[in-house]
């Protein structure tokens, strides 16, 4: 255990989360993931609680899902965190792990291994009290929340089902603030078929797929509605073979951001529907909405509350926000009290100066903490 007196001390646990920073796991490189997977298992090796490995498919890693050995029989606590990161491998170099003043600096430290990491050790903190906490406590570590959780959903959403709470360690949003709503994301493919021809000698005989791309791209950036919090982005566009052929193909991908299921319920069949305007050209669009909206309801005002009270007896003061990212916490929030945004503080999730506030590691983590002993 600890040898300093403060069972939070932000160093020991710095040295913790910088074991699983040093671990670079790209969603992609299942192998490394299930690197870290096997170093958070044997974290649990001596504490009241057994763990279940998920093994890996389509590419992706493993999942652990760790449960104490209490109060598994009546609905409970669900914590979420995910291992993978969007950095790819060798990334460390760039970024290696390192401290400048209150910050810490590693591929994923904010992002979330920072919280993850907050989530174990404030359980092992938990397992070292004499009495039991009142609910059950269920973690769930996933392999691939960087590309939308494909092979993780199903299995968030069914313990997410059984739980009375969940609670998201995401990292913390500018300055602390906990995070209360996250907006619906969306994911299209767009493919265009028209017909080529020869630029120069016969450019009346083809059928332009890039053209037809144009009109769809103008006609899904009028979708953009920022009032309403609507966003839609074409973030991928592909088309043709060479300059003097006029374009058989052509391909776009797009993501769309919502913030609630009424609006989804009317943007997505809009995408769906798009229609070429371009005689001879056909536009076929595939996709759906891959995580629900995140809305704040009674039952996450209550968590929320609850944890804003336990954050003034720690000593701070906790706001809430709604972020535009989607994160696992989307898929539970229709059914079950969700609470995200529970990890560390700091900034630059996914660049090349993504770092942690170490001021930000104690309180959070006797946050953590205090929810599971309190939640009931």
């Amino acid at each position: 255990m600890l040898t300093s007196a403060n069972p939070f001390d932000p160093q020991a646990i710095l040295d913790g989360i910088r074991r699983w920073v040093e671990i670079e796991t790209p969603t992609e490189a299942a192998e490394q993931v299930n690197r870290l997977a096997t170093m958070v298992a044997g974290g649990y090796r001596d504490l009241p609680a057994t763990v279940e490995r998920v093994a890996g498919r389509s590419g992706c890693g493993d999942h652990l899902v760790v449960r104490s050995s209490w109060g598994q029989d009546a609905p409970g606590i669900l914590v979420l965190s995910h291992l993978d990161t969007v950095h790819p491998m060798g990334f460390i170099e760039r970024l290696p792990f390192r401290i400048e003043g209150d910050s810490a600096f590693g591929p994923g430290i904010y992002d979330m291994k920072g919280g993850a990491y907050l989530a174990y050790h404030a359980f092992r903190q938990l397992c070292a009290d004499t009495s039991r906490a009142p609910l059950g406590v269920t973690q769930l570590y996933v392999s691939d929340e960087e590309i939308g959780s494909p092979t993780s959903r199903a299995l968030i959403e069914a313990e997410g089902r059984k739980a009375k709470y969940v609670l998201v360690t995401e990292p913390a949003r500018d300055g602390g603030k906990i995070v209360t709503g996250r907006k619906g994301v969306a994911r299209f493919e767009v493919f265009i078929k028209g017909v080529p021809s020869h630029a120069g000698s016969r450019p009346e005989d083809g059928r332009s797929a890039i053209h037809e791309l144009a009109n769809v791209i103008q006609t899904l950036e009028a979708m953009n509605d920022p009032a309403r919090g609507v966003s839609v982005n074409v973030g991928v566009v592909r088309g043709g073979t060479r300059p003097n052929v006029i374009a058989e193909e052509a391909y776009a991908e797009v993501d769309m951001r919502v913030p609630s299921l009424a609006e989804a319920e009317e943007m997505v069949p809009k995408i769906l529907g798009l229609k070429s305007r371009s005689d001879g050209v056909s536009v076929k669009v595939i996709g759906e909405l891959n995580r629900p909206p995140y809305e704040k309801g009674n039952a996450g005002t209550a968590l929320y509350e609850h944890a804003k009270t336990l954050a003034a007896e720690i000593g701070f003061d906790l706001v809430d926000t709604k972020t535009g990212g989607g994160s696992d916490g989307n898929f539970t929030a229709p059914h079950t009290a969700t609470l995200d945004g529970l990890g560390v503080d700091g900034k630059g999730a996914h660049t090349h100066h993504e770092q942690m506030y170490i001021s930000s590691i104690e309180p959070r983590a006797r946050l953590l903490y205090r929810l599971y002993q309190t939640l009931r």
